[in-house]
């Protein structure tokens, strides 16, 4: 599978949040930005990785980035695995994946012999112009906030 580049421009969107609120790729212009694409709420790994960021938010947004998940779970699934795990970030609904397939999140996968198309875990850091400074493909979930760190130093 072939994802987005460093120093590729990171693709337009619009979508909505836990909340059914609009999100779009202008809303992360001059910020410092860790986009990262799950699977699905309340499954092992996607609740280690989302649970790790959690963990590690204030540190993060001390050096300036702002953390956001993308499934396409639904917006009630958001806000109830937000609840649950008390995440202090948004989480992006796109039940179409119009916007997992942009970043190159969907394509095919292979588990216990099957080949199947589904997201992939991937995480992108974007910077302050919108920009794609790093690829993380191989996402350990349960050091996903230590991984970008360690990309960037």
């Amino acid at each position: 599978m072939e994802y987005l580049k460093e120093g590729d421009a990171a693709p337009e969107f619009t979508a909505t949040d836990q909340n059914g609120d609009k999100v779009s790729h202008t809303d992360f212009q001059g910020k410092k930005t860790i986009l990262y694409f799950y699977p699905k709420d309340n499954t092992p790994g996607c609740t280690k990785e989302a649970c790790d960021f959690r963990d590690n938010y204030e540190s993060l947004a001390k050096q300036g980035f702002q953390v956001i998940g993308v499934s396409a779970d639904t917006e009630k699934s958001h806000r109830n695995f937000i609840d649950k795990y008390k995440l202090p970030f948004s989480l992006i609904s796109d039940p179409e994946k119009g916007m997992i397939d942009k970043y190159h999140a969907w394509g095919p996968k292979k588990f216990m012999g099957k080949e199947y198309n589904g997201i992939h875990r991937i995480t992108y850091v974007i910077d302050e112009e919108g920009k794609i400074e790093k690829t993380i493909a191989k996402v350990k979930t349960k050091e996903a906030s230590k991984q970008v760190l360690e990309a960037l130093a």
